[in-house]
């Protein structure tokens, strides 16, 4: 098999999602030369390929105190939402108001670090090389071909854990997954008291007419502009490591989504007006496969508030699965509302593949029970995962070792160092 070409950085990042992007950007902090591949054209993950605004896992929802701070919090100073020495916010899921400038910031921080970090967008990973316990190559396909890398540790950031399942890495994954949601935008809508409430009854006339599937919420929020609603509530089911059930999910997503922006044009006053801006470009996936590591965080564990000694970073989201079924006004299945847990430890062991000594797994992919899961998964938690798997890949490089051999408490201090690791405690 020809390849175009070879890379042999000391750190490569596959998937330039919340996680890859911060895992990436603290490699490179870290001096280790660093690759970034992304199958999409800029970085960013759900908030610039799904369009989600939402800062979701920086702060404790009980108290406003911010617990994942290091780049994450960096990334929402820059965007103006965050001050550097803030300790408290709210709402405690903060919204951003452009998901085009958050694009501009990611190559910002990407091309900050000159020959330290080269990034290859439009790039997909298509093969993995092991031997061993280790990974030899990683393949990815490009517009130049096939093109094999050779990196000393793997980062594994691309939601699906596909590094680690085609490494044949342990990986779990539900027999029903979690549904999708393609998010889109309306311009040109007219605000006032009861446009939620109309716009759930005409999606449940829509449903009930046999035009729209399935939904939920529907969430309405106006957080790029005063008369463009942002709309979350498709839902697709489906299993999207799957090609052929992707892509249906994908189509299914942008025809449910203008069945919603068509029965509220013509049914709900402040829609009148309104017209159709933009979907995507991808749909949002929740859960797929995720890393058997060398430990499974549970929600036992979750809900006792457990602490680790090799904790690299707070999760705080509530239990937030979501159902294969219309859910009217809310997300979660109204008979099973998610657990609030107080700030809660998550290990570095969860993001260290098991059987390989090279891989780690950082973002919704880490090892989780998919109950786990389904709180650890939001982005800044992702974030603050990266943030571990880029600084302890290199630190595994600068001191000859495995990711496996490192100690995660080594990778704590140095997290703490930096302004960044866990804040479980006050």
């Amino acid at each position: 098999m020809k390849t175009a070409a070879k890379f042999t950085p000391d750190v490569l990042v596959c998937g330039g999602g919340c996680a890859g992007l911060v895992a990436a950007v603290a490699a490179a902090r870290n001096n280790a030369r660093t690759l970034l591949v992304e199958r999409a054209p800029f970085a960013g993950g759900i908030i610039t390929t799904v369009g989600l605004p939402f800062f979701d896992g920086v702060a404790d929802k009980r108290t406003g105190r911010i617990v994942v701070r290091g780049i994450a919090l960096e990334l929402l100073v820059k965007m103006g939402r965050a001050k550097p020495d803030q300790t408290h916010i709210r709402p405690h899921n903060p919204t951003i108001d452009s998901t085009e400038r958050f694009k501009l910031l990611a190559d910002q921080l990407l091309t900050d670090h000159g020959q330290m970090l080269q990034v290859l967008y439009h790039s997909s990973v298509c093969a993995v090389e092991r031997r061993g316990e280790r990974i030899r190559a990683v393949l990815v396909a490009n517009k130049d071909g096939l093109v094999r890398i050779e990196p000393r540790v793997v980062i594994d950031c691309t939601g699906d854990a596909d590094v680690a399942y085609w490494a044949e890495v342990p990986c779990r994954q539900q027999p029903e997954l979690m549904p999708m949601t393609l998010h889109f935008r309306i311009g040109n809508v007219r605000r006032h008291p009861r446009l939620n409430q109309l716009a759930r009854q005409a999606l449940q006339r829509a449903h009930a007419q046999g035009k729209l599937p399935m939904f939920y919420g529907p969430g309405l929020i106006f957080c790029f502009a005063r008369d463009e609603a942002y709309v979350h509530a498709v839902r697709v089911p489906g299993n999207a490591t799957d090609a052929a059930d992707l892509t249906r999910a994908e189509m299914q997503g942008r025809a449910d989504a203008w069945t919603m922006f068509q029965q509220w044009k013509k049914e709900v006053p402040g829609f009148e007006d309104s017209y159709f801006i933009t979907s995507g470009p991808y749909i949002g996936i929740r859960e797929t496969r995720r890393v058997v590591g060398r430990y499974t965080i549970t929600a036992e564990d979750i809900r006792r508030g457990r602490r680790f000694a090799d904790a690299v970073v707070t999760g705080c989201w509530y239990l937030d699965r979501h159902p294969n079924t219309t859910t009217v006004g809310t997300a979660n299945d109204p008979d099973n509302q998610g657990f609030q847990p107080d700030p809660y430890d998550i290990p570095y062991r969860t993001l260290v593949a098991s059987q390989v000594e090279n891989l780690l797994v950082a973002g919704r992919c880490h090892s989780a029970t998919a109950e786990a899961a389904s709180s650890t998964r939001v982005s800044v938690t992702a974030m603050g995962m990266g943030q571990a798997a880029g600084t302890a890949a290199a630190l595994a490089v600068r001191s000859k070792t495995t990711v496996a051999e490192l100690d995660g408490q080594q990778v704590r201090q140095v997290l703490e160092s930096q302004g960044a690791g866990p804040f479980t405690d006050e």
